[in-house]
């Protein structure tokens, strides 16, 4: 990924649209990077990235889950 970084640049040369509300006597410092563009995942790169979630995610007993519900249940009651 490039990145340009101009420091001490004048205000006054800065594009109309970047000049708003920016003395033009300053002096400004400028960074510019590219956007990094992620590809779409392939199908099995998705597959394996679910796999991981599902292996590395957190689980709740029966009760645990029942409770959780009761409890989101019950605001509505008051």
């Amino acid at each position: 990924m490039n990145k340009i970084v101009l420091e001490h640049y004048p205000a006054s040369k800065l594009p109309q649209e970047l000049r708003e509300g920016i003395d033009l006597a300053a002096t400004v410092k400028i960074t510019v990077e590219e956007e990094a563009v992620r590809k779409p995942m392939n199908r099995e790169e998705l597959r394996n990235s679910l796999l991981t979630a599902r292996a590395k995610a957190k689980g709740v007993t029966l009760e645990e889950a029942v409770a959780r519900v009761r409890e989101l249940r019950d605001e509505w009651d008051d």
